[in-house]
């Protein structure tokens, strides 16, 4: 990717790696273990994002 990039692609980099992390441990124990994953984690080679 170039090192130049427009704001608007910038800003949605930014979200989608805010939107990245693993759901909280106290989310895990509150729900009984039902809700363990993130249906938005993404893996950088395998799912691009549309920017």
């Amino acid at each position: 990717m170039a090192r130049y990039k427009p704001t608007a692609k910038k800003r949605r980099l930014a979200s989608a790696g805010k939107q990245k992390r693993a759901v909280p441990t106290w989310v895990i124990g509150k729900t009984a273990g039902k809700v363990r994953s993130n249906p938005k984690r993404r893996q950088w080679r395998s799912r691009k994002i549309r920017a």
